[in-house]
């Protein structure tokens, strides 16, 4: 069973909110090093914490941060992104393909990056954030893009458990963060979210539902399509 304690976790997008409380939790569950990484890493003030330049979209950008974090034996994938529209049909072509980029490509290949250091490691973990937005079309193209990073992430769940790494798959609706100003609906708190995934990690869970809203959507996945979508109904001939 995982355990944070010694731990040497990296986190992606770690200047945002949620990324950030994942770096204060796994201190204080007992995690050794943290390497908070982003695009432009700021000083954090904890010899603890190894402030670390990683842009998920470059692949050179991903070998060096690989080569300068081999000692990581807990990996979550939590830099992400929303396009400029929800819609399939409005958004442009470049910005389908950078939704992609971002939430899609680059969560799997930091995680291909660094699987073989996980698979050296003792109780290695992967945490892979999704969305309630997996099972719903709410966002579009944000929406594939997490639909996608879930499908990803069930493959490298098979791969990854013969090699004794645990795959752990977030999925949650809103959370009170910038990426989610817009919205006036009930938010759980960086703080709420990542103490959930964290006792999950230390259960061996290989899946988080995080909220009440996302628990109902999942149990709604077996239902006709007009039920999850009732805006269909009466819209066709």
């Amino acid at each position: 069973m995982p355990s944070l304690n010694n731990a040497v976790v990296l986190v992606t997008g770690a200047n945002g909110g949620i990324g950030g409380a994942f770096v204060h939790a796994a201190l204080a569950r007992g995690a050794a090093k943290v390497y908070a990484s982003a695009r432009a890493p700021h000083e954090w003030n904890d010899k603890r914490i190894v402030p670390l330049t990683l842009d998920v979209t470059d692949s050179g950008s991903i070998a060096a941060a690989v080569a300068a974090a081999g000692d990581v034996t807990v990996l979550i994938n939590n830099a992400g992104g929303l396009p400029p529209t929800a819609s399939m049909l409005d958004v442009t072509e470049e910005d389908l393909r950078k939704v992609m980029e971002i939430n899609f490509f680059a969560p799997v290949l930091v995680a291909r990056a660094f699987a073989p250091i996980l698979s050296a490691a003792e109780n290695a973990v992967l945490i892979d954030m999704h969305s309630v937005a997996s099972w719903l079309a709410w966002g579009g193209p944000y929406s594939a893009s997490k639909a996608a990073l879930w499908s990803a992430t069930n493959s490298l769940r098979l791969e990854l458990a013969p090699r004794g790494v645990l795959v752990t798959g977030v999925h949650v609706g809103y959370v009170d963060t910038v990426m989610a100003a817009h919205s006036d609906g009930p938010k759980l708190q960086p703080a709420e979210l990542v103490d959930a995934v964290l006792d999950g990690v230390e259960n061996d869970a290989f899946e988080v539902i995080a909220d009440d809203l996302t628990a109902q959507v999942k149990a709604g996945l077996a239902a006709p399509i007009g039920v999850l979508y009732p805006e269909l109904s009466g819209t066709l001939h």
